[in-house]
């Protein structure tokens, strides 16, 4: 497998449903209001690592993602996301206490446009061990 970088925004679920009426407000205009962990990802055969997510890196074996999905939630929905595809995020289900961590990787801010579905395609070759 060859290993893959990015840049992403991030949280946790737990993290967008403590949000406020003004934090969903200001997301509206940038989601850096409700994503505010931010980093570096990398995916390589052993770990997809997420720099920046606390005081360590959130490190993740495949055993570690339970699910993968790829849509709007009452978390995240059109309204913030964009009406684009592009702009859906990505969910991970983990076995971690990070629990379920929602992602916008290599986002293009003005474009509302996200790397996610090829990130997404690339995670399950990786959870299949291909």
């Amino acid at each position: 497998m060859e290993s893959k970088t990015g840049v992403y925004i991030g949280a946790s679920g737990a993290e967008l449903y403590a949000n406020k009426t003004a934090d969903k407000a200001a997301g509206a205009i940038s989601q850096k209001a409700l994503f505010r962990r931010r980093g570096t990802i990398e995916l390589t055969s052993g770990s997809l690592v997420l720099s920046g997510w606390g005081d360590d890196a959130l490190a993740l074996r495949p055993g570690d993602v339970t699910s993968l999905r790829r849509e709007y939630t009452d978390l995240y929905g059109r309204f913030l996301g964009g009406l684009l595809d592009a702009g859906k995020p990505l969910i991970l289900g983990t076995n971690t206490p990070a629990g379920e961590v929602y992602l916008l990787i290599d986002r293009k801010e003005l474009m509302e446009t996200t790397g996610n579905k090829e990130w997404a395609e690339a995670i399950e070759r990786w959870r299949a061990g291909r």
